[in-house]
């Protein structure tokens, strides 16, 4: 298992910016991939975003064009860049990590963003 520890949540007005970071306390290079879902309430968890090892990304289609996920293997760390924010992305957000052939092998405990109008 890989533990994982989220940061940068906080309150903003809608239009700002905010970066979450998900530090693992395990090197990431052999982690094939790390992202995000958020989970609102009375929602359903939503993936916002991935990275795999090779540097591809995917995005939601609500958070295209407005956030960005990177990752720094040398400070074991995955990023998440929110411009734009709306009050729709009010969440609860979580950082994952995913092994090929075995599935998720670490969450974080999450980080609550709040949006306001």
């Amino acid at each position: 298992q890989v533990q994982l520890v989220e940061s940068g949540g906080g309150l903003v007005q809608a239009g700002r910016s905010l970066r979450l970071s998900c530090a693992a306390s395990v090197s990431i290079f052999s982690i094939n991939a790390m992202g995000w879902y958020r989970q609102a309430p009375g929602k359903q968890r939503e993936l916002v975003a991935y990275v795999t090892s090779d540097g591809r990304t995917y995005y939601g289609d609500s958070v295209k064009g407005r956030f960005t996920i990177s990752r720094d293997d040398a400070k074991n760390t995955v990023y998440l860049q929110m411009n734009s924010l709306i009050p729709a992305d009010t969440a609860v957000y979580y950082c994952y990590a995913q092994r090929s052939g075995v599935g998720f092998v670490g969450w974080g405990l999450g980080t609550q963003v709040t949006v306001s109008s």
